[in-house]
């Protein structure tokens, strides 16, 4: 198989314009077949209005040995192409099915692994199952009413559900797990173009039925996914297994026959396990708060905490391909860095081209924000985050939960400042530490209601000023970026896991059985890393142990 980089085309090409580039490329006969597949397509606007898509493509041939001695070698190589392929199951005795705890993408696709490879995994989820999830949270947004079970934070899909579904991660992958996770997408319901997007997403709109589908797929498997399900404790028996206790928010059907111990109709059950993967996503405090008090070893770790921006997204589009731009492009997106004077860095994170921000709360008396895309990107406003990475020695960090404790006492602020709506403020307001009392001529583009107020007050000052320097100097790289009616909101509190439960070489913690999985845990930094967490912790799993107890 030959690759082609630098493939480039001008936006409003037509499908057989790009076969035409590779057989000229190549230099293939018209009777010569061909087949092709698309690795990669970004945007080339750094002589706009002059604007290229620019193509990786891997080509199957005849001839290509004697393709690639005639051809400039520095575009075109030859690739051999990396199929994903999961482990053979092991031989150690496996009495009971697998517990996973959540369902976010390190759940998810831990679960469906281990289901396809015959484990029928057990999956516990605090929320709901995602089309009723959906309703929650909208109804929150709409009255304020929130679910502590069931909200931006937990339920099926995890906190990404009701984001961008931004799918980039810098992990580096020779295995070919991201391909593979990004194919398990599509196959769920995804569009195809994330296969090869430089920036690929799938959106709130569409991310609902993909997560249903892989759900589908697990329990088709004989797995079970249970909802609505709390994990509250977790007690090591001496023969090695675990008895999990679980609160019950709603009256479910329960495993049958020695899985489940106890009476079906109580509000808490308990369940038995050997294996348990604490897939539990970033906003678990309460089980975060049981695992340390359990004796969980665990450390507090750096995350990032600040502000999300909005502009109109035009504004965005004409930095990135000029003025009048002559095609009809995707909104842009940008990725913005700056090294503060102290030393210190400020960034841009999680952008929602044509989005919205979100009140992303989880508990009454406290407030968070995030960022949420639908799959078209046609909204108004562009938004992101923007963060600066605050360490354990910022907020304490004697003790692991410490970050967590920080976490509140910003969103608890942010909450009374905006006596529970999301608190909005101009950047000219926010240089002066003023409270806005009018918006200019921005109009915010949110879920949940908003009111105008001092965001700038929710932070020590040393992040305030760290906010202000990075919206200066993101100004001079992006025209109106840093302009008056800019507006802020917060508090972006959530972007990783504050705690990491430490694990060994085998990915089981220091209780054996037992693995830590994905962001929650301290292992993964979005959906795509989360996901690719999750397949590990399942290939670890599946290659030690076998499924014999499953023809008791």
């Amino acid at each position: 198989m030959l690759r082609i980089e630098q493939l480039k085309l001008r936006p409003d090409h037509a499908e057989k314009d790009l076969e035409n580039a590779i057989r000229k490329s190549l230099r293939l006969r018209d009777s010569q077949p061909f087949s092709y597949e698309i690795i990669r397509q970004s945007v080339d606007a750094r002589k706009k209005p002059d604007i290229y898509y620019v193509y990786t493509v891997d080509v199957k041939c005849s001839h290509e040995n004697q393709i690639l001695r005639q051809r400039s070698k520095n575009k075109i190589s030859r690739v051999t192409k990396i199929e994903y392929h999961f482990p053979s199951n092991g031989k150690e005795k496996l009495d009971l099915p697998p517990v996973i705890v959540g369902t976010g993408p390190a759940g998810l696709f831990c679960g469906l692994m281990l289901a396809r490879a015959g484990f029928r995994p057990i999956l516990l989820e605090r929320g709901e199952e995602v089309q009723k999830r959906q309703k929650s949270v909208e109804h929150f947004w709409d009255t304020g009413e929130l679910n502590p079970n069931s909200n931006v934070q937990f339920g099926e899909g995890g906190a990404g559900t009701f984001s961008d579904g931004k799918l980039n991660t810098s992990v580096k992958d020779p295995k070919g797990r991201i391909r593979f996770v990004l194919k398990t997408f599509v196959e769920a319901g995804a569009d195809p173009s994330i296969l090869y997007s430089y920036k690929p997403h799938i959106g709130t709109d569409v991310l609902t039925d993909v997560v249903r589908t892989i759900r589908e797929e697990i329990i088709s498997l004989g797995g079970q996914v249970l909802f609505e399900h709390q994990l509250t404790d977790i007690e090591k028996k001496l023969d090695g297994h675990y008895i999990l206790r679980i609160s019950k928010n709603q009256i479910q059907d329960l495993p049958k026959g020695d899985l489940c111990v106890g009476n079906s109709q109580a509000q808490d059950i308990e369940l038995l396990t050997q294996i348990l993967v604490l897939a539990i996503g970033h906003s678990a405090r309460d089980t975060f708060q049981m695992l340390y008090d359990r004796n969980f070893e665990m450390n507090a770790k750096s995350f990032a905490v600040g502000v999300r921006v909005e502009h109109p997204q035009k504004w965005i589009n004409d930095s990135m391909y000029g003025d009048n731009c002559p095609y009809e492009m995707p909104a842009a997106p940008y990725k913005l860095t700056h090294k503060l004077k102290n030393g210190g860095g400020v960034y841009s994170f999680c952008m929602c081209p044509g989005g919205y921000v979100v009140n992303a709360s989880s508990r009454p008396g406290l407030l968070a924000i995030n960022g949420m895309s639908y799959h078209a990107r046609n909204g108004e406003n562009a938004n992101s985050a923007i963060v600066v990475t605050v360490s354990p020695k910022d907020f304490g960090g004697e003790k692991p939960l410490d970050g967590l404790n920080f976490q509140e006492k910003l969103e608890r602020r942010a909450f009374e400042i905006g006596k529970g709506k999301i608190p909005v403020q101009r950047f000219l307001d926010f240089r002066s530490n003023t409270s806005s009392v009018r918006l200019g001529n921005i109009t915010p583009q949110m879920k949940g209601a908003y009111t105008p107020a001092n965001v700038r007050c929710i932070f020590p000052e040393r992040i305030s000023r760290s906010i202000e320097e990075g919206m200066e100097a993101f100004g001079r790289q992006i025209t109106g970026f840093s302009d008056d009616d800019v507006l802020l909101s917060g508090v972006e509190s959530r972007t990783s896991s504050p705690v990491r439960i430490l694990r060994g070489d085998t990915l089981e913690c220091s209780f054996s059985g037992v693995y830590p999985c994905g962001e929650g845990a301290g292992y993964a930094g979005g959906i795509t890393s989360a996901a690719l967490d999750g397949i590990r912790v399942a290939e670890v799993i599946a290659s030690k142990f076998s499924i014999d107890f499953l023809h008791k």
